[in-house]
């Protein structure tokens, strides 16, 4: 079945190369697809397009293909070219001709539009609680560890004493960032395109104000060219926000992995979450973060494979715009499953509260001591100079009791500060507000 067939059948092989992943992709839209026709249908009723009894019947109907969904019972057959179709048949097989009235008011273009922002959204919200619960391990593992020193490295040189409280915190604050790029996404992808249509709009007296409130839509995207423009827009948008946590997983994943080597030894990983060798029997490789290095810089190209696909393109539905899904839609789980992995292992990651032991690192207190000549009035060339001559001579000791205070250094981490730019930033999606909505649609309330 395909919702635009007439009186000719199309040759078998443009089929299944123009169908291509459809299905498989459209899974993931499916309860959205649902979703977003029952507000369609609510709408159509409130404008004498629908009789009162055929949107209950409808809205019935509709959360019994939702509830099976849900279970994980709804396939998309064979024959039926994807997920609007399938619906729109169960309809029409289960309620007659009631099923086909649906439609009325809208493309699959507009109806897609708002499949995939609603799937969107919803994976937007996982992705903020999975930084949250990563960014609270990392916090905390700050907090344990705030007094332990570890050498600070520029050019893979050491450099300056650091701290595990610093290095934590530093991936922590990263998240913070990260979640802004989130929030901007999900304003971009909260805005309702249902009623666009075919990107042209309609002559039905749609009334798309109450479809946005029906699906918790913050506002709508007003001009129906536009909400067209928009497929392909906001999934490069919410791309580079996606692409921007996996950038800091992957920073952090090669920390992990170098730090955990023999040659270093800062941290050590839980041996649970190691794998070894079938000819080394000493090894505890660090493959989960390798994986999740090699995960996230793909997620990091991202952006770029969907700016490829809907490049040059002028306005208006090209199937172009299909392909995008296919790149899309699994980039959610994979960035899941590396935060998820992420957290846990970092929850369990034991550090080296004895690195400083070693003498090879004394020359990083080496900009201590020329700070403390300068502040007992030596003027700071003088004092750099000296530090290095002694140096260069073997007569440096270091002075291990560094006083840091500045905001922000080894000695005010500002973890406070920092959880409290998380926590307003994921106010300001205003989850509840989404959740409601779809609470009360999926469970057909007034």
């Amino acid at each position: 079945m395909k919702l635009w067939e007439k009186n000719y059948s199309i040759n078998e092989e443009i089929e299944r190369f123009t169908v291509g992943r459809d299905r498989e992709m459209d899974m993931y839209l499916a309860k959205y697809d649902v979703l977003g026709s029952m507000a369609h249908i609510t709408m159509l009723e409130s404008i004498g397009l629908l009789e009162k009894d055929e949107l209950t019947a409808l809205l019935a109907e509709l959360r019994n293909i939702y509830n099976e969904i849900e279970r994980g019972d709804f396939v998309i057959e064979d024959d039926i070219e994807d997920v609007h179709s399938q619906v729109e048949l169960l309809l029409t097989r289960r309620l007659g001709d009631m099923g086909k009235k649906i439609h009325s008011g809208r493309s699959r273009n507009d109806q897609v539009l708002v499949d995939l922002k609603l799937f969107t959204r919803h994976e937007l919200r996982q992705i903020a609680d999975e930084v949250v619960s990563l960014f609270d391990e990392l916090q905390a593992k700050s907090e344990q560890y705030q007094q332990v020193l570890m050498p600070g490295y520029t050019h893979l040189q050491i450099a300056m004493p650091s701290s595990f409280g610093l290095w934590f915190g530093a991936y922590a604050e990263s998240l913070v960032d990260d979640m802004a790029m989130l929030l901007a996404a999900w304003r971009i992808t909260n805005r309702n395109p249902l009623g666009s249509a075919a990107g042209y709009g309609s002559s039905f007296p749609l009334n798309r104000t109450m479809t946005t409130q029906l699906l918790g839509f913050e506002s709508m995207d007003y001009n129906v060219v536009y909400a067209q423009m928009g497929r392909g827009k906001m999934e490069r948008n919410v791309a580079f926000a996606l692409a921007s946590i996996a950038g800091t997983l992957a920073k952090l994943a090669f920390d992990a992995c170098l730090f955990n080597s023999q040659n270093f030894s800062f941290v050590r990983l839980p041996k649970e979450c190691t794998t070894g060798s079938s000819i080394m029997p000493h090894k505890k490789n660090p493959d989960v973060f390798e994986l999740i290095r090699a995960k996230s810089n793909k997620l990091q190209s991202l952006p770029y494979q969907v700016t490829m696909i809907m490049n040059n393109l002028p306005c208006g539905y090209f199937r172009d715009l299909q392909i995008i899904k296919e790149v899309f839609l699994p980039a959610f789980d994979e960035l899941k499953d590396c935060l998820e992995m992420t957290a846990y292992i970092i929850n369990r990651m034991e550090v080296n509260e004895h690195i400083l032991d070693n003498q090879m690192y004394d020359p990083m207190f080496s900009v201590e001591e020329v700070n403390r000549l300068a502040a007992e009035g030596m003027p700071f060339r003088d004092a750099y100079k000296k530090v290095g001559l002694d140096i260069e001579a073997g007569h440096f000791t270091p002075e291990r009791n560094i006083h840091h205070t500045h905001e922000g250094s080894i000695g005010n981490l500002c973890n406070e500060e920092i959880a409290a730019l998380m926590h307003q930033t994921i106010k300001e999606f205003h989850f509840e507000r989404v959740e409601e909505a779809e609470r009360r649609l999926s469970a057909c309330e007034k």
